[in-house]
């Protein structure tokens, strides 16, 4: 999958990548953000390259392969 996790010792609870997730793939939880649609989740990158701290960790594979043009 390609979200893996979000280290809680390093997470601010900001909820900025909550906010920037075009999927809706993060949740605001009560420590930490919670992945809820992990599946879901495309590899943008938003959520690090928004999160002050780094402390989400992405695969650059794609959980889905990318649909094909008709």
């Amino acid at each position: 999958m390609p979200i893996f996790s979000i280290d809680a010792e390093s997470c601010v609870n900001c909820g900025k990548c909550v906010k920037i997730c075009p999927l809706d793939v993060l949740r605001e939880g009560k420590t930490t953000p919670e992945i809820v649609y992990r599946e879901d989740c495309q590899s943008c990158f938003l959520c690090i390259i928004y999160c002050p701290k780094h402390a989400i960790t992405v695969d650059t594979e794609r959980g889905r392969a990318t649909p094909e043009p008709y």
